[in-house]
């Protein structure tokens, strides 16, 4: 060793390349050894150790992955592009052509055309408006109408009678057939209210019925308990009358001067049934009006006993000889059966029903007798209605013991006259055009044609809402579609569908009555004022009237399908309110507008429960 060498070794000069060399052989023999240690100490443990140990031999060699910072959490970035690019997509494929779609200017589609029964059904209610007594509200829409009547039942009748309903093409408000025209347009309300709401004619269709309801709660002492009197029409005149009267006088009714008798009895047993169930049924339209439907109803109940009082039994035109030219009532106890069901109905008071189902009242109408003229419906006849009408109550509730019995026979009768109105059992004559002579051929068939398509409408409308397809006649099954042809024909014969090719309403189609019977359709609206006489000219002339009556439907064709358009033949020309009535019930069954079925539960809204309620269970016990 070398003194001055204090690291020790020699001092000689180093081959710097040689050791490098060197090293490098060392550590590759280094590297290699440590690989196959490792190898052999791999190959001693299992793949589970080996994944708790181990990594994989090339994870030094991956790229550390990248992150995207989006405040609340962090994202792969590879993730976040194929994201971003799939909301991208998405956009092109799905939103954006919506978005286009929804810019563009849109189409609405067209509804359908309303059909021939709705087009005719908003003509046939403005009748209703040319016929209103009184002072006319702001909205009437009839342009040659103004208030008239202001001074009926002055001074004798508290109160006064002061609007309702003229009649036909005279000037007299008979209270008989106006209430049965106000019964049939609620009952045609109850059943369809869908179907005048869907044509837009809910709100007008109860202003026509409230002006009615509201003149038929004057007729009579509405705030009493007990009544002793009932007014039976205002104005009147008889055909050979030579005095001022509205059969003599031709006048518009808001010329009238001459005096106005108010006729009254004090046994009308069929004209305070009709009014009762006029009112019962109005009241269940108005109950979303309850302080009017209580006022309806009360008055309803007040009538019954003087309508029911023994004493009391005759018919309203008994001796009133302007009253049976025109509208003479032949029975009382079809309206004791009508009357009760609808104050049933409209108060759930189960004497009501008891008595429409008491053996000795329908055997006393003659209800089961099956005579051809009883199963005719009119203002005369209400049978066929009442019948009908008990038979929904037990299709649709069936309350068994005690009423079955009755409304059995009810029903059973109901399917009798349906069948009578099928051509194919020859109980009543057609035309050769098709019109049933459901009044023997007698004038002014169509008031009776289309009562009768409105029940026949009807009837088949609940067969259908129980699910029912059809009825007997005889041993043969017939289909409720029959009725439905069968009301339909009819009403199609009406609106123009005959051998003249003429609508029977006026104003609906190309081709109706242009010299309607009917004063105030037949004089100029000019303001001018025409006496007692001078109001003929018009009524003679052959000229068409100034003022069409819109909706009227008239009396109609005789049984050769002839008509002959003059107002002097006011058989033929003349409209009336309860064939209006009539026409405007069939009609709304008709339409295809609104639902096709009928309203089943209001008509029941009052009616109480049949069965005992299951009681509530008992109260917890508290120690």
């Amino acid at each position: 060793m070398h003194p001055g060498n204090v690291w020790g070794g020699s001092l000689d000069a180093v081959d710097s390349d040689r050791i490098a060399a060197e090293e490098e052989e060392r550590l590759r023999n280094t590297r290699e050894w440590d690989r196959g240690a490792i190898h052999s100490q791999r190959s001693e443990l299992d793949e589970t150790q080996q994944g708790w140990l181990l990594a994989p031999q090339d994870s030094w060699r991956k790229k550390k992955k990248k992150y995207v910072n989006l405040g609340c959490v962090s994202v792969s970035r590879t993730v976040c592009l194929w994201t971003v690019g799939t909301i991208a997509v998405l956009f092109l494929v799905v939103a954006l052509p919506i978005i286009i779609v929804k810019s563009l200017p849109r189409h609405k589609s067209t509804p359908p055309p309303p059909d021939n029964y709705t087009l005719a059904l908003h003509k046939a209610l403005q009748f209703f408006d040319a016929q209103k007594s009184g002072k006319l509200p702001k909205k009437n829409k009839v342009s040659w109408r103004g208030d008239s009547g202001l001074r009926d039942g002055q001074p004798d009748v508290v109160g006064g009678l002061v609007g309702g309903y003229y009649d036909g093409g005279s000037n007299i408000k008979f209270h008989f057939p106006m209430a049965f025209s106000m019964t049939m347009l609620s009952w045609s309300l109850i059943e369809y209210s869908h179907k005048y709401k869907a044509i837009d004619e809910y709100d007008h269709m109860r202003d026509v019925l409230k002006w009615g309801t509201d003149y038929l709660l004057l007729t009579f002492n509405n705030s009493a308990t007990r009544l002793d009197h009932i007014y039976t029409q205002v104005g009147g005149g008889l055909r050979d009358s030579e005095s001022p009267d509205d059969i003599y006088c031709w006048q518009k009714p808001e010329d009238m001067s001459y005096d106005r008798p108010v006729l009254s009895s004090t046994s009308a047993a069929d004209l305070g049934a009709e009014v009762a169930a006029a009112l019962s049924a109005a009241s269940i339209v108005f109950t979303d009006k309850p302080d009017y439907a209580k006022k309806l109803k009360k008055g309803a109940e007040t009538l019954y006993p003087f309508f029911r009082s023994k004493s009391r039994r005759k018919r309203y035109s008994d001796g009133q000889p302007t009253a049976q030219a025109f509208y003479n009532s032949t029975s009382m106890f079809d309206e004791f059966m009508w009357a009760g069901a609808w104050l049933y109905y409209a108060t759930g008071n189960k004497t009501y029903i008891q008595m429409a189902t008491t053996p000795s009242v329908p055997q006393t109408a003659k209800a089961f007798a099956n005579r051809p003229e009883l199963m005719v419906p009119s203002w005369n006849n209400k049978l066929p209605g009442a019948m009908l009408l008990m038979t929904r109550y037990r299709l649709f509730l069936n309350p068994g013991f005690p009423y079955e019995n009755m409304l059995n026979r009810y029903h059973n009768a109901t399917g009798i006259s349906m069948c009578a109105y099928l051509k194919q059992y020859n109980v009543f004559n057609r035309t050769s055009g098709g019109l049933m002579q459901l009044n023997m051929g007698k004038p002014r068939p169509l008031e009776y044609v289309a009562h009768a398509s409105f029940l026949a409408s009807l009837f088949a409308d609940y067969l259908n809402s129980t699910g029912v397809p059809g009825w007997y006649c005889g041993p043969t099954f017939v289909e409720n579609h029959v009725l439905k042809d069968f009301a339909q024909s009819q009403i199609d014969y009406i609106l123009g569908d005959n051998p003249l090719k003429m609508s029977y309403v006026v104003g609906f189609g190309k081709k109706f009555p242009r010299r309607v019977h009917h004063r105030g359709a037949t004089i100029p609206n000019d303001k001018k004022r025409r006496s007692c006489r001078e109001g003929l000219k018009y009524r003679d002339t052959k000229n068409p009237n100034p003022n069409n009556i819109t909706g009227a439907m008239v009396g109609g064709p005789n049984r050769f399908d002839e008509f002959h358009d003059l107002r002097n033949n006011y058989n033929a020309s003349e409209p009336t309110l309860s064939g209006n009535a009539g026409l405007v019930a069939a009609l709304i069954s008709l339409t295809s507008s609104g639902r096709q079925l009928i309203d089943k539960n209001t008509m029941f809204n009052s009616v109480p429960p049949l069965y005992t309620p299951t009681p509530p269970p008992p109260k917890a016990w508290k120690p």
